[in-house]
């Protein structure tokens, strides 16, 4: 489909471009930093290399923010442009850098705030309006059609309602609140909170104790401070804490949620929902079937629940438990623990982890009866280490390949 090309002097064009996680898109493998050249016609939805160069949360129609990588990319002509929004399609494209969640809220922040009359200290209610509130305590609302909300300061409180609003509070305390479809809320001050319901809405609250709340269809929620927290619901919601203590939930389908700071919980309930705590005595939980539950730090416990779910548990004296039919759980840290009580479960783990699993009979009426148990301590009784394992007449055998 395409090669590497030597850049050259013609009009560019900086534009946001969504991905899978390993930077692949519809099949072909694309590495930040290099340039590729499409060789055929360049048509919007047919042909070349596409991109968003209007609104930033555009890029959730294409790319859900659960699962998904966005870059900002350097587009060449030749161009072609979608009708029905600013995705457009070239012939030369250059991958830069990521762009996380609460850069990419500020950049439809300041997208909005670009195209917007700004009334300082006032209210917005006209299509294309914006409010500014400078001063401590103030407030701005701004509830027209791409309507825009400021309030950069102390205990300030910024909404915006209408239809593409952005809403910011980077004062102290300050809450930043956007209602409407492609909404982004940011609050970066200390204990600010965000909050976008609106569909595609993206929230960010990098402040300390902040919160960052995302409910909306395709919403995310990031909360980076200490103590912070994010919550995404909508599906395919993306919740991230990365802050200490911090804690991430999403419940919407295939909702992803990451805590990544000292005793983060993070919580995923929607089906396929992936959820994943690496800090200290962090705690992740999977619920929906096929979710996968991970906690890296060291005494961290990971749950999967749903139905073939996994659960791995990398630190020192982590569990990890999956008690879905079909279910994976594995131990690999120092003294760790990994249980698969589901039918069909399996576990594995390293040197000196212990290991339980529950055999199962067929289904009675009511579930799977179990028919024995079985537990071991891996390098004992001939239990080998990253080896899978499954119960069957009280004895732990390994389990056969898929």
């Amino acid at each position: 489909m395409a090669k590497k090309s030597a850049s050259e002097k013609q009009e560019v064009i900086i534009a946001i471009k969504g991905f899978n996680a390993d930077l692949t898109c519809r099949g072909y493998q694309f590495k930040e930093g290099e340039n590729f050249k499409h060789d055929g016609e360049v048509k919007a939805c047919k042909g070349g290399f596409h991109a968003i160069e209007g609104h930033p949360l555009e890029v959730l129609n294409y790319y859900a923010p659960a699962g998904s990588v966005f870059h900002e990319v350097e587009l060449r002509g030749p161009f072609a442009r979608h009708r029905e929004d600013s995705k457009i399609a070239a012939g030369e494209i250059t991958i830069r850098g990521e762009i996380k969640i609460p850069e990419l809220v500020t950049r439809a922040i300041k997208w909005v705030m670009d195209r917007a009359k700004t009334e300082e200290g006032g209210h917005a209610t006209g299509t294309r309006g914006a409010a500014s509130a400078t001063g401590d305590q103030g407030a701005a609302s701004a509830t027209g059609y791409q309507g825009a909300a400021s309030a950069t300061g102390d205990q300030g409180a910024a909404s915006a309602t209408g239809y593409q609003g952005a809403a910011s509070a980077t004062g102290t305390r300050g809450a930043a609140s956007a209602t409407g479809d492609q909404g982004a809320a940011s609050a970066t001050g200390t204990r600010g909170a965000a909050s976008a319901t609106g569909y595609q809405g993206a929230a960010s609250a990098t402040g300390y104790q902040g919160a960052a709340s995302a409910t909306g269809y395709q919403g995310a929620a990031s909360a980076t401070g200490y103590q912070g927290a994010a919550s995404a619901t909508g599906t395919r919601g993306a919740a991230s804490a990365t802050g200490d203590q911090g804690a991430a939930s999403a419940t919407g389908t295939r909702g992803a949620a990451s805590a990544t700071g000292y005793q983060g919980a993070a919580s995923a309930t929607g089906y396929q929902g992936a959820a994943s705590a690496t800090g200290t005595r962090g705690a992740a939980s999977a619920t929906g079937d096929q979710g996968a539950a991970s906690a890296t730090g060291t005494r961290g416990a990971a749950s999967a629940t749903g139905y073939q779910g996994a659960a791995s548990a990398t630190g020192d004296q982590g569990a990890a438990s999956a008690t879905g039919t079909r279910g994976a759980a594995s131990a690999t840290g120092y003294q760790g623990a990994a249980m698969a009580p589901g039918k069909d479960g399996k576990v594995m783990g390293a040197a000196g982890v212990v290991l339980f699993a529950v055999e199962r009979g067929d289904w009675d009426g009511k579930g799977y009866p179990a028919i024995s148990t079985a537990s071991g301590i891996v390098g004992q009784d001939g239990i080998e280490p990253e080896v899978w394992y499954q119960a069957k007449a009280g004895k732990l055998v390994k389990a056969e390949a898929e």
